[in-house]
């Protein structure tokens, strides 16, 4: 699994009150949520994601509540991977449920910038800036874990092992 983008970059501690401000939780539709992605920290956010773009953050990204709005706002507004130095650990396991590909990489948080092409290799965890002509090696999920996020998430990966046996 691949993925290509332009580079959104945001700093350390981006916590989930950012991601999806608390005034937009009364909606769960994902487009709804999408909507609002990143609205306090970068206005223009909605208006310039496109489809397989990526986030790249600093440390601790997705701090502060447990809710899941926050991965299904950032997937849905079509960020096709976040990239990390470190992940708070419920938006981790949360990124997972849903299906989002997130990716921890000390030197690629550091290195790439805001505007930058990247590619991403899941498969071995391999992270191209194509702007810059350097690679990082982040942490390849196992292929189980890769597996739930090519299904959509969690649910989804338990419906179609449910419909195989």
């Amino acid at each position: 699994m691949k993925a290509f983008g332009s580079v959104f970059k945001y700093g350390d501690n981006v916590d989930t009150d950012v991601i999806i401000p608390a005034r937009h939780l009364a909606t769960t539709d994902p487009k709804g949520l999408a909507a609002h992605c990143m609205e306090d920290i970068d206005t223009d956010f909605v208006k310039k994601v496109k489809e397989g773009d990526i986030m790249v953050a600093r440390k601790n990204f997705g701090c502060g509540s447990s809710r899941e709005h926050a991965p299904i706002a950032i997937k849905a507004s079509g960020i096709s991977c976040v990239i990390a130095e470190t992940f708070a650990r419920i938006f981790y396991r949360n990124a997972i449920n849903i299906g989002l590909p997130i990716i921890e990489c000390k030197e690629a948080a550091e290195k790439i910038e805001a505007g930058d092409q990247v590619e991403i290799d899941f498969d071995n965890g391999m992270i191209y800036n194509r702007t810059k002509n350097e690679s990082y090696k982040g942490e390849a999920f196992p292929p189980f874990m890769q597996e739930l996020i090519t299904a959509g998430g969690l649910i989804n990966y338990m419906n179609q092992s449910l419909k195989n046996d």
